[in-house]
């Protein structure tokens, strides 16, 4: 279902034409009421009881799994995609000759432990080259055919984070499986925007930062961990996961067991009183509009985007090529900061990666906000 514009739920000037969702998403007007409660909380510590460390924990830790369409029992709390990554790194085995496989232009979160891993192991990091008809599935299954069994872990994500061109895990998954790799995705782009069957796709790990998608905010996020991993080793050791933390006044009983499922790679100070209820709030939003909804609304929204650009002599990528929430238009290196001077200079909020001129609207767009972007398009 198309969903009417949502621009009432933002506080979003009407001279501010905002297409950077993938950059980082606003607020809404009840999370700043949220926001400003919790903030008021702290002034009272006195209020805080032990199970407070918990309870708003667990909640929010059901609400992202049935929004994500998982057990909630494979969720954990981490401050950034890179803590995700790293985890996922340290419970990964990697031998020496083999092979991790990463995507030309990566984003960084998902590159840097690796390379950290090979050089460790003595593994070889092979790079899938960025493919000039944007179709990146049909690039990594050669690649996947080509490395063979030497392959052990796969660090992907649903679509490239510079321009939307879609990754189609489902397809992809089985042949990582059939080799015997494990499967890292960085869901940062794509989860919350655009359905992603984790259960068919089935990877190790999965990681995504809550401040983009999401509606989350900065220093948020989830990593979902593979049942088959739940025994592995945390980043960190905290007093809060392991077993019996509610008994404050036996947490010097120093114990081996931890919590349950995937809560042993929580981050530490998991139960921040302040962000908790604004994630909380950003989750209930995306399940009221819901994500199938989203996506399509999004998709739309982009195609209409796409064709003003084509019309204007640009060349965004092609919609089966791409996510529906994202639009990557080539407007070449050298017209792309001038560009870009031009758009901030009339409202509009975009993003430049490369050559790649970024898209990313969202619910708040509306009819006017399409109108003035073509406006000004049709004029460069």
């Amino acid at each position: 279902m198309i969903l009417p514009s949502q621009r009432d739920l933002f506080d979003i000037p009407r001279d501010t034409i905002y297409l950077n969702a993938a950059y980082m998403t606003p607020a809404t007007n009840r999370m700043e009421e949220i926001g400003r409660a919790a903030l008021e909380s702290l002034k009272h510590p006195w209020k805080v009881g032990a199970e407070d460390f918990f309870i708003e924990t667990e909640k929010t830790r059901t609400m992202a799994g049935a929004l994500f369409g998982v057990n909630a029992e494979t969720i954990a709390f981490i401050p950034s995609a890179s803590y995700g990554i790293s985890t996922a790194a340290r419970n990964i085995v990697v031998n020496q000759g083999d092979v991790i496989l990463l995507l030309e232009g990566q984003f960084p979160s998902n590159v840097y432990a690796w390379y950290d891993v090979a050089r460790d192991k003595g593994a070889e990091i092979v790079t899938v080259k960025a493919p000039a008809d944007y179709d990146w599935t049909s690039a990594i299954l050669d690649c996947l055919d080509r490395v063979g069994e030497r392959l052990a872990l796969a660090a992907l994500a649903n679509v490239h984070w510079s321009n939307g061109a879609l990754i189609d895990l489902e397809k992809i998954a089985p042949i990582v499986r059939a080799n015997g790799a494990a499967l890292v995705l960085d869901l940062t782009q794509s989860l919350g925007a655009m359905k992603t069957n984790i259960g068919t796709i089935d990877p190790d790990f999965a990681v995504t930062a809550g401040y983009k998608w999401l509606f989350g905010p900065y220093s948020t996020g989830f990593v979902y961990v593979a049942e088959r991993h739940h025994s592995g080793q945390p980043l960190e050791q905290n007093w809060i996961t392991r077993a019996g933390s509610q008994d404050f006044a036996r947490l010097v009983n120093y114990r081996d067991e931890y919590q349950s499922g995937a809560r042993r790679f929580d981050v530490g100070e998991r139960s921040n009183f302040t962000l908790m209820p604004l994630l909380q709030e950003a989750l209930r939003q995306l399940g009221e509009w819901g994500i199938e909804n989203i996506a399509e609304s999004l998709g739309d929204i982009n195609c209409q985007l796409a064709q003003i650009c084509r019309d204007a002599g640009f060349n965004p990528i092609p919609d089966n090529h791409r996510g529906p929430h994202m639009l990557g238009v080539d407007v070449g290196l050298e017209t792309g900061e001038i560009l870009m001077a031009r758009l901030k200079h009339k409202g509009v909020s975009a993003s430049l990666r490369g050559s790649m001129l970024r898209i990313a609207p969202h619910l708040w767009v509306d009819a006017y906000d399409i109108d003035q972007f073509q406006k000004l398009i049709s004029s460069l």
